[in-house]
């Protein structure tokens, strides 16, 4: 029987039902409620999952303390809100297009619209075995819940699939401490994406971190392991043992429901479409990974978002159409950028012309496909380094012409062709691939009044997708707002109607020296006229700028309202609630005795130990109330505070140098030394890092830091504004055989420079691209004394230099400032909610 409700049985609005409430058929829901469709139908949607639509794109970060709550799209609420029943943990079991009802386990639902959103399911290659005990797939939250229950008594995981999702899973085992291997049957990693020399260097860089790649590799049958719980036995005979396969080798369109009530079905699988999102049964639509348009399955949220926004038109009486997606990715898998962009192995185009640049030393490869004349760019792929992905995008995707040279476009940063600007895109160049927002889009917003960028995300959804395209927005809107005549706010926050440059030297030339006066003589005052209390914005910016002209203590009373958190307790707080415990160890050298302190304390207090890449020591875990004597007896052994939690100089990498090593040319752990000593106390508007290396070998990766010191026969090479993470970027070469004395003085003006001139949270590369002049520019101030301020940049570092002091020391002497260690503050008990378990001899949070 057809289960409503009353007052459902009066309400006359035609029915339309969503089966599936996965990204894309939440997507779909916000599009009709964008068109008002929910007040035209009565919409019901079911999902299989008793998760809320959540982040599938993120999803790896559920291993690194993300929640179902924190990866969900959207809130019941908003369901509730605009008058949608929402289903969740019922799955549709099949449809009666004939009384057009849909049957659950719970009962039978009438339709007068369908929309199918199931979206794909993961393959399972037929292997014999392929179902035992710790055989699992990787593609929702409980699949994810499975593996990390058989990852905690597990030592070994195999991935099944070296594509995208199988990189991703095995970065999931391999954050679970597993020795993982990735086994895949093509020969190389990713085979759609890459070609065979990109695939090799992807295969370097991924067996660097510790993960075996097996590929041309074919599994037989799984077995019972004799060391292992499981044995994989190959076409070869080859076998592998392991305690824990994930398979994760594609999709599989979930098309059963169609199949089975007579919809049109593609050859190999997927519910047929025409432009408009609807299948063989003008009644019933589709959208996303079951939808086959053009015999093609669309494995990204992109295309997905497309459909939707068609499929919703369809319904709301629109023409707007679907005509396929272009399946150009950029990506990170297991921290190694890999971009491909159209045809980027040039199958389709017979005639093209192909660019190559491969660096086998810094790990990066790059090809472009150009059209025969080499004026178009059809295609191309980036391993080891996405940094040119955006321009070559626009360049492909809306057919401009390329520069005359278009090899320039690969060649590293400073050889290369300047970026495009927002000028040079056309108004249909896509901006925003995930909502399909182009330029002339964000053009029409602002003169539909939009004169911030936050309204502009909330009038066309561009940047609330993937978040990829953050950048290039703000680019585009500036450069619209400027085009207007209108002026481009370079506004610190509303609270300061100046740049951080700006209020730098308002701080310098003033000499103020506390927030407060700083807000009362050039801030915005409230609407009453009184001072302005400052934000998250303002507030962190201006205690950045005051340690950096008067390198008072941050834990004095007038700076602690500035602080965040790890600022105010001079520590990094961990999800759970505890800190984390760095002092520094300078150039990675430490004496045995040090050592042993270290081990005594994590023994003491109970804290998770682990050295970091940086070449220091983290002790995980320590509560609040800790803290003061768990630095008492560091200070006591001769430790100082690491400023792991501040935007300051954090570590000085280094080899052994001359000292040790039988190739080294300078002694670069000595300079590492000085370099660390010097500078341990400069904050700056973003964390930096240092790394010294005794020879061209590089085993300290001065390359990839933003000051890179390579030692050479005749003194050193500098090289700078380079960084790891989210955005790699190489450092470049800015002066070569320098002797100790120039080298400081060099780095002490290029740090002062980048600290006086920089925007907040600007790091060196970015500060380094956006500098008018570029490299040229900044030699020219930095090395010929251009602007004349060499002389007070090297004054100005060496007031930092001398004012030093651990601000950890500092504290445990001021019984004030000792305080606010304490997890009440009329109490004296540590906090009962922090619950830890073991894990590997070691606690971690439970």
């Amino acid at each position: 029987m057809t289960t409503r409700s009353d007052s459902a049985t009066r309400d006359t609005r035609p029915t339309l039902i969503v089966v599936g409430n996965g990204m894309v058929g939440h997507h779909l829901i916000e599009q009709l409620v964008e068109r008002g469709q929910h007040h035209h139908y009565r919409i019901t949607v079911f999902g299989e999952e008793r998760h809320l639509a959540y982040d599938r794109v993120h999803l790896s970060d559920y291993f690194t303390g993300q929640d179902a709550d924190s990866l969900a799209l959207s809130t019941a609420d908003y369901y509730h809100e605009h008058g949608i029943e929402l289903r969740l943990d019922e799955a549709i079991t099949a449809i009666d297009r004939d009384s057009r009802q849909v049957r659950t386990p719970q009962g039978t639902h009438a339709y007068d619209r369908l929309v199918l959103a199931t979206g794909s399911t993961p393959f399972v290659p037929p292997i014999a075995g392929n179902d035992r005990d710790g055989c699992l797939v990787y593609r929702t939250l409980d699949d994810l819940d499975a593996i990390r229950h058989a990852a905690s008594t597990a030592t070994t995981g195999v991935v099944v699939g070296g594509g995208l999702l199988g990189l991703e899973a095995a970065n999931a085992l391999h954050g679970l401490d597993l020795d993982t291997a990735v086994v895949e049957f093509a020969p190389r990693l990713m085979p759609m994406q890459v070609d065979d020399q990109g695939g090799e260097l992807l295969r370097e860089k991924i067996e660097g971190l510790g993960v075996q790649v097996l590929t041309e590799r074919a599994t037989r049958e799984i077995v019972p392991g004799e060391a292992s719980r499981l044995r994989m036995v190959f076409q070869d005979d080859k076998v592998l043992e392991t305690d824990l396969i994930v398979f994760s080798a594609g999709i599989r369109p979930r098309d059963e429901l169609a199949r089975e009530c007579g919809l049109e079905i593609g050859e190999r699988g997927g519910v047929v479409i025409d432009d408009h999102c609807v299948t063989s049964d003008a009644a019933i639509l589709a959208v996303g990974e079951v939808a086959l348009y053009h015999n093609s399955i669309f494995g990204l949220v992109a295309p997905g978002y497309q459909m939707a926004k068609a499929a919703a038109d369809t319904l709301s009486g629109g023409e707007l159409t679907f005509t396929g997606a272009d399946m150009s990715t950029k990506l990170k898998l297991m921290g190694v950028d890999v971009g491909a962009i159209g045809d980027a192995h040039g199958n389709r185009h017979p005639s093209a012309k192909q660019y190559r640049y491969f660096d086998q030393l810094q790990q990066i490869y790059r090809k472009l496909v150009v059209s025969a004349d080499g004026k178009r760019l059809l295609g191309a792929m980036l391993v080891g380094d996405n940094g040119p992905y955006d321009t070559l995008m626009q360049y492909y995707a809306n057919g401009l012409d390329l520069p005359v040279d278009p090899a320039a476009l690969i060649l590293p940063s400073n050889e290369a062709a300047p970026a495009l600007g927002p000028d040079a895109l056309p108004q249909e160049a896509t901006i925003c691939s995930c909502h399909n927002v182009t330029k002339g889009a964000i053009s029409a917003a602002v003169d539909a009044g939009c004169e911030d960028l936050s309204a502009v995300k909330d009038a066309t959804k561009a940047s609330t997708g993937c978040g990829g395209c953050a950048a290039l927005l703000k680019s585009v809107f500036d450069h619209e707002l400027s085009a207007r005549g209108m002026d481009v706010d370079t506004s610190l926050c509303e609270h300061f109607a100046h740049t951080r440059q700006q209020l730098f030297d308002i701080v310098r030339v003033e000499g103020i020296k506390t927030f407060s006066e700083l807000m009362s003589r050039h801030g915005t005052p409230r609407p009453d006229g009184s001072p302005g209390l400052g934000c998250d914005i303002c507030k962190p910016a201006v205690a950045s700028i005051l340690a950096s002209c008067f390198n008072e203590p941050i834990t004095d009373a007038a700076h602690i309202p500035l602080q965040d958190t790890n600022d105010t307790f001079m520590a990094n707080m961990q999800k759970n609630g505890t800190f984390s415990v760095v002092p520094r160890i300078a150039g990675g050298e430490i004496t045995p005795d040090k050592l042993i302190v270290l081990g005594q304390v994590g023994k003491t207090y109970g804290l998770y130990t682990k050295i970091t890449g940086g070449q220091r020591i983290d002790l995980f875990g320590a509560r609040l109330e800790d803290l003061p004597a768990i630095w008492s007896e560091l200070i006591a052994a001769g430790f100082e505070t690491g400023h792991a939690y501040g935007k300051s100089l954090r570590t000085v990498k280094s080899c052994v140098g001359s000292t040790w090593c039988r190739y080294g040319v300078q002694d670069s752990v000595g300079m590492a030394l000085r370099l660390e000593h010097r500078y341990k106390g400069l904050r700056s508007p973003h964390k930096l890092k240092f790394a010294v290396s005794g020879c061209t070998r590089e085993c300290a990766e001065a390359q990839s830091k933003d000051i890179g010191v390579i030692a050479t026969e005749h003194g050193w090479n500098l090289y700078v504004c380079g960084n790891g993470g989210m955005r790699p970027r190489h450092a470049e070469l800015f002066a070569t055989d320098l002797d100790d004395q120039t080298l400081i003085q060099t780095i002490d003006r290029l740090l002062m420079f980048y600290v006086r001139t920089a925007d907040r949270l600007q790091r060196t590369s970015v500060w380094r691209e956006q500098l008018e002049g570029g490299l040229d520019y900044l030699k020219a101030v930095i090395l010929d004394d251009s602007l004349g301020l060499g002389a007070e940049l090297e004054r100005q570092m060496q007031q930092v230099i001398d004012s030093y002091q651990c601000e950890w020391a500092g504290a445990l002497s001021d019984p004030d400032k000792l305080k606010r260690f304490r997890s009440y503050v009329n109490d004296q008990r540590a906090d009962p909610d922090i619950i830890v378990t073991q894990e590997r001899g070691q606690l971690r949070p439970a």
